[in-house]
């Protein structure tokens, strides 16, 4: 049986086009202005970077100070703060065989959300730290949201680096739009598979609330629910996220802890 095999070679934009497409353009610039809050690697934006950079100018981007770029960025950079470098390849489906890419993960995403159906994709890390995560991409009414389960496996006698998460909390809440993050800690295979038969169930380690969280909670709000936790402020002052400590991943009284801030930050504990 023979089938008839057709690839599409998609018509690259004329870089004259593109360059006159910019909103300021000279000898040695090109300038785009962009008020959004998300500013998404489209193929046009991609084309004209690398258009500027064969006619020898630079490419500025010229938006405001809450715009975020790239899909992925968030996941990329806890992988590098946890495990020394970025995840290793990617897919909506197994096998995960597909070199990491931002870029690529955000043109997906982009193309799914046009028809308003959401994105799931899992990357994985190299073979020296097991390391899997699963990314959801969703369009609401306040723009993209990426929900994000990383997990990473030691084995015995390995340190688990509780100290990097003050530090990646900071970097998350600053950098990358973080809403909130819970991390824990769990007793399981190291290779992150999962066996047939009942395994103990993690424990929450620390709770971070991003800067619009915390806003729109009230930071003396915040800061009271969180006030048997001592929780540190993250960022500007005028603006500040939050992360606090539940435990070192061993005592389970830390869920009770984690629901009664729960309920002070839902108003159920009033």
């Amino acid at each position: 049986m023979t089938r008839d095999i057709i690839v599409l070679t998609p018509r690259m934009p004329n870089p004259e086009t593109l360059l006159a497409e910019s909103d300021l353009l000279t000898d040695r610039s090109v300038v785009v202005l962009h008020d959004r809050p998300i500013l998404a690697a489209t193929t046009w934006l991609t084309e004209l970077l690398r258009t500027a950079a064969r006619t020898g100018r630079h490419l500025y981007l010229v938006t405001p100070p809450g715009t975020r770029l790239l899909l992925g960025d968030a996941l990329e950079a806890a992988w590098q703060t946890l495990t020394g470098e970025p995840p290793a390849e990617w897919s909506t489906a197994e096998p995960v065989n597909v070199p990491w890419s931002r870029r690529q993960l955000t043109d997906l995403a982009r193309t799914r959300a046009r028809g308003g159906s959401p994105t799931w994709t899992v990357a994985v890390g190299a073979s020296g730290r097991p390391a899997i995560a699963a990314v959801r991409v969703v369009r609401t009414r306040h723009g993209v949201e990426e929900h994000i389960t990383l997990a990473l496996g030691y084995g015995a006698g390995q340190s688990v680096p509780l100290d990097l998460l003050p530090g990646l909390a900071e970097e998350l809440a600053t950098g990358h739009g973080l809403a909130t993050m819970i991390t824990e800690l769990r007793t399981a295979r190291a290779d992150l598979t999962t066996p047939a038969h009942f395994e103990p169930p993690p424990i929450p380690v620390s709770l971070t609330l991003g800067p619009d969280a915390v806003a729109d909670l009230g930071l003396a709000r915040a800061r009271s629910a969180l006030s048997g936790l001592a929780p540190a402020e993250l960022g500007p002052a005028a603006r500040p996220g939050l992360h606090c400590a539940l435990g070192d991943g061993t005592d389970p009284a830390a869920w009770q802890r984690l629901k009664l801030v729960n309920e002070q930050l839902s108003g159920k504990g009033r």
